[in-house]
């Protein structure tokens, strides 16, 4: 089937107006009448399908939550052409037979490339190493134990050793749950409001250990959802020195702070937790001068009955796929932190590069996975309206730019938005 993308802007050539896919392929130029499908963009601007590189999609076990089908769905319609799932599932991801299950159901959604990180040690309970040559066989990416990080070094040096022989990432949550039993940030706001905090050097403290790992060993390791400014310190000073280190952050990170929570709404619970004005400042500097990599969405769905109940037994997340982009773009682009090109790195070339996924051209004879936003444009996001099974966003009625309005996944058009 041949498709005909007219009337945007691509992102890269500036004086393109026009995108021809033939089958699953961009092609060159072919002969407008012979299109089997036109989309009529009216100006909207088509960049790379966007990668996410830490996600949550619940599925096995967390169904009630989310689902493979719906989760992709709903990253779809923010613009994702490729997604990487986290193991926390049930059962845990961490054998190939889970991880072929995840991928044989996103397959036939067909929604998203799905890319899932197998668990860095069996049960995610930083004891044994996983079986990380059969699930790299299977189709992970990665290894992480996700939110409940490696704490015995000892373990962490086998996990970056072994991972490294099979060419795997490894993704840590950087916690030292000794000093994180509190729900919010430790600071002004939670002495206010009387809920016990977690201090930033609880991430600051494994951040330094996971540094030092890989400059001992000098092998890379990726430090998830930076929230913190002496972490985007360290992380600048080992980089300087050639440390193999690289790091992503979450639009929560760089658009909200602690202060958000004196509501007690639980849709501002995180893990890590929201910080003060102070380190969101730093986060945005970490994402201008480069030492932050990558914004994920650490998209975490949950059912209305985790969140609805009081912040201290609240469960930690929020969705993300489909404000990700709009929030990247309203809060970093029109306000002149940074350039559309460094926010479609941040959001497609580099994830793709750390993990080695091969996404992000558009180019003739790449794959067709793109996507396209209407940057002109206000909008007001409802969650009503989102796909997932989940309604757990701190983001309804924000007033944004850079809504989708067309997701092409291989060819196959997997959002669409158009009048």
């Amino acid at each position: 089937m041949k498709t005909l993308i007219k009337n945007c802007k691509v992102f890269g050539k500036p004086d393109g107006d026009k995108i021809y896919i033939d089958g699953e392929k961009i092609s060159a130029a072919f002969d407008e009448k012979d299109a089997d499908k036109v989309f009529d963009l009216k100006g909207a601007t088509v960049v790379p399908g966007l990668v996410d590189m830490h996600c949550h999609l619940r599925e096995p076990g967390f169904e009630y939550k989310e689902t493979i089908a719906t989760g992709t769905a709903s990253a779809a319609k923010g613009g994702y052409t490729s997604i990487c799932p986290m193991p926390n599932t049930m059962p845990v991801a961490d054998n190939a037979a889970v991880i072929s299950g995840i991928l044989k159901k996103a397959k036939e959604a067909g929604n998203c490339r799905v890319y899932p990180i197998g668990a860095a040690t069996k049960g995610i309970d930083g004891e044994q190493i996983s079986e990380m040559g059969l699930m790299k066989e299977a189709g992970i990416v990665a290894v992480s134990d996700d939110g409940h990080p490696i704490k015995n070094a000892g373990i962490m040096r086998k996990v970056m050793e072994y991972s490294s022989d099979f060419d795997l990432p490894v993704l840590n949550h950087c916690e030292d749950k000794s000093l994180s039993e509190g729900a919010m940030n430790e600071g002004d706001v939670s002495t206010e409001i009387g809920i016990r905090g977690i201090p930033t050097a609880s991430e600051d403290i494994m951040i330094a250990r996971d540094i030092i790992l890989s400059e001992y060993l000098d092998i890379p390791v990726h430090i998830c959802h930076v929230s913190t400014k002496d972490g985007v310190r360290m992380i600048r000073e080992a980089k300087a020195r050639g440390v193999k280190v690289t790091c992503e952050t979450c639009p929560h990170y760089f658009t909200l702070t602690d202060k958000y929570c004196e509501t007690y709404d639980t849709n501002f619970k995180m893990h890590p937790p929201l910080r003060t004005e102070e380190h969101r400042l730093a986060i945005i500097e970490g994402i201008k001068d480069g030492t932050i990599d990558v914004i994920a969405t650490d998209n975490a769905p949950h059912h209305q009955d985790e969140k609805d109940c009081e912040f201290g037994v609240a469960l930690n997340g929020i969705l993300g796929f489909e404000t990700a982009f709009a929030l990247g773009y309203t809060y970093l682009v029109k306000t002149g932190e940074i350039s559309l090109e460094r926010l479609i790195d941040l959001m497609c070339y580099a994830p793709s590069k750390i993990l080695s996924l091969g996404r992000g051209s558009l180019e003739e004879g790449a794959d067709a996975d793109l996507a396209a936003f209407d940057l002109d444009n206000e909008f007001t996001y409802d969650k009503n309206t989102c796909l997932s099974k989940s309604r757990n966003t701190p983001y309804d009625g924000w007033k944004l730019y850079g809504d989708t309005v067309l997701t092409i996944m291989g060819g196959k058009t997997t959002y669409e938005k158009l009048q």
